[in-house]
């Protein structure tokens, strides 16, 4: 434990931790954009970005189910972040069906039967284990913001008008649907193992996807934004969902690599 906690990495997290905020925001965007880089250069067919990300959703999916078949318990689960995400990937899955009908199709099925059942297990199961009281976020707050903008802005193609505003729907519910889970988090001041595992996975997911956007639009000079003309906001509204989704993860990610390079099995947070 000692030469763990006296690591190159370590010494790095408590440096970073001793700079002031600039410093900081400066080293995050750094690594952003190396990061991006390095995926562009490694990564020649940018649907492998979406295909990775769904995957790995399904990951952190398959990390709570194991979690829930072996400890019988959903203790620091948020419910409302799995209805949330039950919502979405319902909508998805249908209109993926309606406008694509692809392998993302089939990723975003299996992903939909996996939260089903996390959301039983918790509902019925495991009530029992649930701490309803930190689960204290309204999913009216969540869901109602994202209607309303899916009715004002939404694909223009030409497939039905509620096809293309159900699509706006799930990406915009999709980027906000991790909040209750992180509330019931800083409710809690403390994260067990397989859920970390399971945010951390969104976290990664969602730069993945995020990756894709930017990656886009640095290729197109721009132009990839406004591919139906000038004052088009489907697409940049899509971009700003993957940053705003990722920007909510990003910090919950850096105190989950800091927990795994101290060798910590309980993830703390700062009190707030």
């Amino acid at each position: 434990m000692g030469r763990r906690r006296s690591s190159p990495v370590n010494k790095l997290f408590v440096w970073v931790r001793r700079q002031s905020m600039k410093v900081k925001t400066f080293l995050a965007v750094t690594a952003v954009l190396t990061a991006l880089v390095i995926l562009k250069l490694l990564i020649r067919d940018h649907n492998h970005f979406f295909v990775a990300s769904e995957v790995i959703h399904a990951a952190g999916i398959i990390v709570l189910i194991f979690k829930l078949s072996t400890q019988k318990t959903c203790s620091g689960l948020s419910l409302k972040t799995q209805e949330l995400t039950a919502i979405f990937l319902v909508v998805r899955v249908y209109c993926s069906f309606v406008l694509e009908g692809d392998i993302h199709t089939v990723l975003d099925f299996a992903t939909l039967l996996s939260t089903a059942w996390v959301v039983y297990m918790i509902r019925f199961k495991l009530k029992s284990t649930y701490t309803e009281e930190l689960d204290n976020m309204t999913m009216y707050y969540l869901v109602i913001p994202s209607a309303i903008l899916a009715i004002l802005i939404h694909p223009y193609t030409q497939h039905s008008l509620i096809s293309r505003m159900l699509w706006a729907f799930c990406v915009y519910l999709e980027s906000v649907s991790v909040l209750p889970q992180l509330r019931l988090i800083q409710n809690a001041k403390m994260v067990e193992p397989f859920t970390a595992h399971y945010v951390f996975a969104l976290g990664v997911a969602r730069f993945l996807g995020c990756a894709h956007w930017i990656i886009q639009v640095y290729d197109s000079a721009g132009k990839y934004l406004f591919l139906v003309g000038s004052g088009y906001l489907w697409l940049p509204m899509v971009l700003l969902s993957e940053i705003v989704q990722t920007f909510i993860l990003a910090d919950f990610c850096y105190y989950y690599i800091k927990s795994v390079v101290n060798g910590q099995l309980l993830m703390s947070l700062p009190l707030v």
